[in-house]
């Protein structure tokens, strides 16, 4: 485990080393940004720490409604709700729209907030080989019920590729499907307005298609939404039990939100930095002949066929003072990964680095 002594950034410091830090998932280096916290402090000072209620009660502040008003105009939406917990997204709106599906198809290597929605229910759920359509067809047509709803990750965060939704889209409309995408890696990243998967492919307001976000990864802040019609957001709040008993997202990260989703409108040159420094990396590791993924994500794992290389490798990493983590994750990849992850705010200098680590550790293997 790596306890952080300092605000998240291109940097860290541990023990009173600077490190680079290639981990997380603070894409557009916006954790830190001194317009966010500016606003955090100031609400702060205007709500205190916590509104200690839930939403439907006594726990809406002024600044959770401007949020939302923000989100929807941003995500091109008729309205938009926040709450406190990303993870918990994809089981507020699996409850929402429960009157409206009948069985579940997932992609095998969904994100563990995907696989426990269901958890619980009586409806039936199936496991598809990953990024398959025609598995999931298959499966569809041997185990559907009237509504099938498919639900898979936009961006997957282990090995960063994308999910093929236009095919999953395609094979909605065929079967009478809902699609869930869970969007918590994809927002603020891809799409040619920041939108997420669905912007991604050209699927924007497709009615089948819903998205479930967080604020906590791109956005730099903390916390779940949902942007859609009115009637599907009424629905979130009437219906879902695990948006009713929680208590409200803090004004101060709301608050923080607010700012980030201002910045990401104002300042598209943080996509492009992405975008350039993605790139260069992951050029750079196939360059070296390391296996990775190739979707155009900042999450770029590192293959490797041996756990204990894995390690050794994230080891190694963190002796030369940059952070790249093996990740041991809930899900089964039947590959190791040390995985990197690219931010806006990494300087050319720092891959350089990386990919000059990445070259000598492997040359040093190679003579032992």
């Amino acid at each position: 485990m790596v306890v952080i002594e300092t605000p998240i950034a291109h940097t860290i410091r541990l023990n009173g080393k600077e490190y680079d830090y290639f981990a997380g998932n603070n894409y557009l280096g916006l954790a830190n940004h001194p317009e966010l916290k500016k606003a955090a402090v100031s609400a702060v000072e205007t709500y205190g720490i916590n509104v200690s209620a839930s939403r439907e009660t006594t726990g809406t502040a002024s600044v959770h409604l401007a949020l939302e008003k923000a989100i929807a105009e941003f995500k091109d939406k008729e309205a938009a709700v926040v709450f406190a917990s990303g993870y918990l997204s994809n089981t507020i709106l699996a409850e929402a729209l429960q009157d409206r599906y009948d069985s579940v198809f997932m992609d095998e290597m969904s994100h563990p907030s995907i696989r426990n929605s269901i958890r619980g229910t009586a409806i039936p759920v199936h496991l598809y080989r990953h990024k398959d359509i025609d598995d999931l067809h298959a499966l569809v047509r041997r185990h559907a019920g009237k509504n099938p709803l498919f639900m898979t990750d936009g961006i997957f965060p282990l090995t960063g590729d994308i999910a093929p939704l236009q095919d999953i889209a395609q094979l909605a409309e065929q079967v009478n499907a809902l699609v869930i995408v869970d969007d918590a890696h994809a927002t603020g990243v891809i799409g040619d307005n920041a939108r997420g998967t669905p912007d991604y492919f050209g699927l924007h307001n497709h009615p089948r298609v819903f998205q479930t976000e967080t604020m906590s990864k791109a956005l730099g802040v903390y916390g779940g939404f949902i942007a859609s019609l009115e009637s599907d957001i009424l629905d979130v709040r009437r219906k879902s039990s695990a948006y009713i008993g929680s208590t409200a997202l803090p004004p101060s990260l709301s608050a923080a939100a607010l700012a980030a989703f201002t910045l990401l409108r104002r300042e598209p040159v943080l996509r492009t930095r992405l975008s350039e420094n993605t790139r260069l990396l992951r050029e750079g590791i196939l360059s070296l002949g390391y296996e990775t993924s190739t979707d155009p994500t900042p999450i770029i794992p590192v293959f490797l066929a041996v756990r204990n290389e894995a390690v050794a490798l994230s080891v190694y990493f963190q002796e030369h003072a940059v952070i790249a983590p093996y990740i041991h994750y809930p899900v089964e990849t039947g590959k190791f990964i040390v995985r990197l992850t690219v931010s806006a705010a990494h300087t050319a200098e720092q891959i350089e680095r990386v990919l000059t680590l990445l070259k000598r550790w492997r040359n040093e293997r190679e003579k032992t």
